[in-house]
């Protein structure tokens, strides 16, 4: 992927936050007040480990981030989306998945025990579970491995569901990447193929 100066600007973000998150004063909040202008669009896990603006070090407004179990996506997920890049106008799309991922556990049980979860859990097992098994078709061996595919092919999902994702994409406007987040190292990795191919935030 190219890295260019708006996912660079998230990568620097994530090297501060090694040395502690920054906060957002009273000055940021009244220069919000009328209208906002993030820069980076997140599609992330509702994992209470993996906050976006604490991972990338950004503060009020900067990032405009969706949230679902195992990022999943539904038709209110696409048009949260949608309105971030066609009326905020933002540059860079971030897919947020991470090591350890409860939801991807319980496509894997589904897949390999039929453990199907209760309740609308299972929707959500059921919406991973085609991911896990297509990963593991191409060479997927690891739980990590298995969730930094299910954030590939999300992407590639967001795609092919919204035709304004992608023409965004298409025409340069909008920079998409997926990634894995790393709850040992704290790292964000860019997932561009069958493994871990370049760190994104160290």
């Amino acid at each position: 992927m190219r890295i260019g100066p708006v996912s660079t600007r998230a990568t620097a973000g994530g090297s501060r936050a090694a040395a502690g998150p920054t906060t957002s004063g009273a000055a940021r909040r009244a220069e919000l007040t009328a209208s906002q202008n993030p820069f980076a669009l997140v599609l992330g896990c509702a994992d209470s480990r993996v906050p976006a603006e604490i991972l990338f070090d950004q503060g009020l407004g900067d990032l405009f981030v969706v949230r679902t179990a195992g990022q999943t996506v539904d038709s209110a997920v696409l048009g949260s989306m949608e309105y971030a890049v066609e009326i905020l106008g933002v540059e860079l799309l971030v897919v947020l998945g991470h090591e350890g991922c409860g939801a991807v556990a319980a496509a894997t049980r589904v897949v390999d025990e039929v453990a199907v979860p209760h309740g609308y859990i299972r929707d959500v097992a059921e919406k991973i579970a085609p991911n896990v098994l297509r990963a593991r078709l191409e060479g997927a061996a690891t739980p990590e491995e298995v969730g930094a595919q299910h954030a590939r092919y999300t992407l590639e999902l967001l795609r092919e569901r919204s035709s304004m994702l992608d023409n965004a994409i298409r025409r340069g406007a909008l920079e998409a990447v997926a990634t894995q987040y790393s709850l040992k190292t704290g790292r964000v990795l860019e997932v561009a193929g069958p493994r871990f191919e370049h760190l994104l935030v160290a």
